[in-house]
Parts: structure tokens; C-alpha cells; sequence
């Protein structure tokens, strides 16, 4: 039995595998470096990558199912995300 996978999983699993390898590769770098002041800035740079790819992966799932789920529930998980991100940033 063949199963085949929707495009909109492999494109969000394709996100949060390279999210992951972005991820390794500046612990790699931070260890690399030793020095605490570029640790910071290779954070720094981390924390707007991950929103990114948190909003990206949100849509293309959201995508995916748009013919399956009502526009008024998709506008309902957009402004979810949205105040995941609100609480995150405005501490």
C-alpha cells in the first residue's frame, strides 16, 4: 500500500526540519566562537527566525485545510497566533 503525504505537511515538516538544522548550526557557532557577546547576537538573530517560521508553517497548514475549515475559524487561529506573539514580545 502506497500512502501518499499532502503538500502542505511536507512543506511544514520542510520548515521545522530547517528551522531545526538552523537551530544546531548556531549552537555550532556559538561553541565555535566562545565568546559571550557573539553567543548574544547569534540568539538575537535566532529569535526572529523562530516567529517566521512559526507564522509561515501556521499558514500553510491553514492553507491546506481552507477548503475544510470556515473562514471565520481560520481568522480565529490567525489572531492566536498573533497573541502567542503579542505575550511573547511584550515582556
Amino acid at each position: 500500500m502506497i500512502t501518499f503525504l499532502e503538500k502542505a505537511v511536507i512543506g511544514m515538516a520542510f520548515l521545522r526540519l530547517l528551522s531545526g538544522s538552523v537551530e544546531l548550526f548556531a549552537a555550532f557557532l556559538m561553541i565555535r566562537f566562545n565568546d559571550i557577546e557573539k553567543a548574544l547576537v547569534i540568539n538575537s538573530s535566532l529569535a526572529l527566525i523562530g516567529p517566521i517560521i512559526l507564522i509561515i508553517t501556521t499558514a500553510i497548514g491553514l492553507l491546506g485545510m481552507a477548503d475544510r475549515i470556515q473562514f471565520g475559524k481560520i481568522i480565529w487561529v490567525f489572531l492566536g497566533v498573533g497573541f502567542i506573539l503579542y505575550g511573547l514580545k511584550s515582556s
